[in-house]
């Protein structure tokens, strides 16, 4: 598909020389630069979990096994109605 891009004459001279060098067209150039924006985006929309760990032994006595449930009671306990 054909389409204009209006860029700076300067970064379309150094597209050329790159090209040139390069033995290959600005249209490569320009489709890689494509590729390489899109795919960065692509994955930088994914979610990772930071690692965030504590020092100490683990649970409390008596909360092993505990449900989730009543360890966020115990977690939220006096703080607030």
């Amino acid at each position: 598909m054909k389409t204009t891009v209006d860029i700076p004459q300067s970064l379309l001279d150094e597209a050329k020389k790159l090209a040139a060098n390069h033995r290959t067209t600005v249209k490569a150039l320009i489709e890689e630069g494509l590729r390489r924006v899109i795919g960065e985006h692509q994955r930088s929309g994914v979610f990772r979990l930071r690692k965030a760990t504590f020092k100490g032994e683990g649970l409390q006595p008596g909360m092993k096994g505990v449900s989730w449930e009543n360890l966020r009671e115990r977690a939220y306990e006096g703080r607030g109605g």
